[in-house]
């Protein structure tokens, strides 16, 4: 499969704190979403994902909270950043 790599950043937010974010144009579709790309977007805390947006083959659009698995709507590219982004202030904010 011939995909194209968009963004691929790794940030580090503290020694303890960090995002990856991962994003990929696909020649189509991937099993279980309604667009072309492929995307990680993780905070990372001591080694441990804390926090995730992303979309897997047959599992489509999803978002990872602590343990917790919740749906996702996927506008275009940008929006997961922006919400990924969102989610990390109020992750860090009630701490």
């Amino acid at each position: 499969m011939d995909a194209t790599l968009i963004v691929d950043e790794a940030v580090t937010l503290s020694a303890r704190l960090g995002a990856e974010i991962v994003i990929w144009r696909l020649p189509r579709q991937l099993l279980g979403s309604r667009h072309v790309f492929k995307y990680r977007l993780a905070l990372i805390e001591d080694d441990v994902c804390v926090l995730r947006f992303d979309n897997e083959a047959g599992k489509g659009d999803h978002r990872h909270v602590g343990r917790h698995e919740l749906a996702y709507d996927f506008v275009d590219v940008e929006t997961p950043m922006v919400d990924f982004w969102t989610e990390v202030d109020r992750w860090q904010k009630s701490r």
